[in-house]
């Protein structure tokens, strides 16, 4: 088992000082044009000291793929400036600095597209486990839309390569577009891009060969790929830990630093009967065996934490508690475990600084169910 001290290389080159990452987080604090705002620079500033690299929340590669007002954007040469002061802001602070990257798919608010429909693989609306609408019914997306998808991504890392970051993270969890290619519940195609799971997973693999064209064409210092993955999904037909299995086997294959999962407990149990001798995470990472390092999250909030979750990935990533403990880190490193923050989050983030439109939507998160 890894300490969360040790330093790392990646694949590409890329080194981090330790194994704490800052895990991706939704935050609502640029402007509702996709540009950074000081607020968040400085959000990030005061949060970047002490981890490995931290990963920023989510920024759309096309216009019709932003998710919510107030998202960051990468999908206009426009954004450079603001993503430029973004990467040096982190990285200032002895992080490295990894993007993520992403389109929202059928879960584009009306409010973010300006009222124009979302789209997705196919023309099924997102569901809650319970069978309830969770969004509007998409527009199926042509050929020729999912060809300037895969393009936009390979821009965006571009982008990423000229601001100067460390990296970008492919978004493909959450039930946002990447997750919903390879979803049977969101993807009812019939062409090559739908139906068995090796035709799920084409819109997959032909985004990894547009990301790495362009970290291949543009990037002149090693350059991070990383990927995020919901291991399941609550709906029926969805992804199952199987299927996770093999879209792992295919992940490993590819020139990718890492594998992200995303867990709202790093210990949490799998929903299959087949999978309850151990945590999804320990399942994952014994799959893996090593193909690839695996970054393993969800409600780490002290040193046992830690602990407890490197007995089954390579690196720990911390959202929640950074959010409300910004300096935790640094007490980590020096023993003060005793000046954490324990409380609860919805009380925590009444006496934590925050501007009003990160505290509003952290209350409005509290109140409602997680999105997995």
């Amino acid at each position: 088992m890894v300490t969360y001290d040790e330093a790392f290389k990646f694949k590409s080159g890329i080194t981090v000082k330790n194994r704490l990452f800052m895990s991706p987080m939704t935050t609502l604090q640029s402007f509702f044009d996709g540009t950074i705002t000081t607020d968040e620079l400085n959000y990030y500033a005061e949060r970047a000291n002490g981890v490995g690299a931290v990963i920023t929340g989510v920024a759309n590669v096309e216009d019709g793929g932003k998710g919510w007002e107030g998202e960051l954007s990468i999908a206009d040469d426009v954004y450079l400036p603001g993503l430029t002061k973004l990467a040096s802001t982190i990285k200032n602070q002895g992080a490295r600095a990894i993007l993520q990257i992403f389109d929202a798919g059928r879960m584009s608010t009306p409010e973010a597209l300006n009222g124009k429909q979302a789209v997705s693989a196919s023309a099924v609306a997102a569901q809650h486990g319970n069978g309830k609408a969770k969004s509007a019914v998409p527009r199926e997306m042509t050929v020729d839309d999912i060809h300037a998808t895969i393009a936009a991504f390979g821009e965006a890392t571009r982008r990423a390569i000229q601001a100067g970051f460390d990296g970008v993270e492919l978004h493909g969890a959450n039930l946002y577009l990447i997750q919903q290619f390879f979803s049977p519940h969101s993807n009812r195609r019939t062409d090559e891009y739908g139906g068995s799971r090796e035709k799920r997973y084409t819109f997959i693999k032909e985004l990894l060969a547009s990301v790495f064209a362009a970290v291949d064409q543009y990037a002149d210092r090693p350059f991070l790929v990383g990927y995020r993955f919901s291991p399941e999904e609550f709906t029926e037909p969805g992804i199952t830990l199987d299927d996770t299995f093999y879209l792992v086997d295919q992940l490993a294959e590819t020139r990718l630093d890492y594998l992200h999962v995303s867990l709202s407990n790093y210990d949490r149990k799998s929903r299959s009967t087949e999978y309850q001798d151990k945590s999804i995470l320990a399942y994952l990472h014994d799959y893996l065996a090593g193909r690839k390092p695996l970054i393993g999250v969800g409600g780490v909030r002290n040193r046992q934490d830690v602990t407890g979750l490197l007995q089954n990935a390579e690196f720990a990533a911390v959202g929640q508690q950074l959010l409300v403990d910004p300096t935790w880190v640094q007490k980590l490193e020096t023993g003060h475990d005793a000046d954490m923050v324990t409380a609860d989050f919805v009380d925590a983030i009444e006496y934590t600084h925050f501007n009003r439109p990160l505290y509003n939507f952290l209350v409005a998160r509290y109140a409602s169910e997680p999105n997995f």
